[in-house]
């Protein structure tokens, strides 16, 4: 992340009923455990939805299927006391491994770091009990829920 300059990214939600995939992080400064969907920067010349597959691909070793635009984000944050900014192609999709869907825990990795990916439920986070990253994303994925049940 460059200090003074919008970062281009593109995320996939992963959904088990009620359940989303998120890498667990932890920023130092505020103390704060946070989570947010898999996905990455965009490169020059690369679709969002190019991102998508590539970054899970990356992180995780496995494939996505059925890939569907949500929309966009803004996302304007502090992390490790640097000011970040954002704008977030958001997208669903599906894991072609069904075995990740059983896995309470997964390993993912960033290069050669790797980082602790989980299932947690839209309550965890509509209760308050950690921040879901980008901001606005919790909201997006509620109305997409609502729209889809009034279909």
């Amino acid at each position: 992340m460059k200090e003074g300059e919008v970062r281009p990214l593109a995320i996939c939600v992963f959904r088990k009923m009620d359940q989303i995939l998120v890498a667990e992080d932890f920023d130092t400064t505020k103390g704060e455990t946070f989570y947010r969907p898999l996905g990455g920067t965009i490169e020059f010349g690369e679709y969002g939805q190019d991102t998508v597959v590539r970054e899970i691909r990356e992180e995780l070793g496995v494939e996505v299927r059925n890939l569907r635009y949500l929309g966009t984000l803004q996302n304007i944050f502090t992390y490790e006391g640097k000011k970040g900014h954002e704008i977030v192609l958001t997208y669903e999709g599906d894991l072609s491994d069904k075995s990740m869907y059983d896995k309470t825990s997964i390993e993912g990795l960033e290069g050669e770091a790797p980082f602790k990916v989980v299932w947690k439920s839209l309550d965890y986070f509509k209760n308050g009990r950690a921040p879901l990253y980008p901001e606005g994303l919790l909201d997006l994925v509620v109305e997409i829920d609502r729209l889809r049940q009034g279909e």
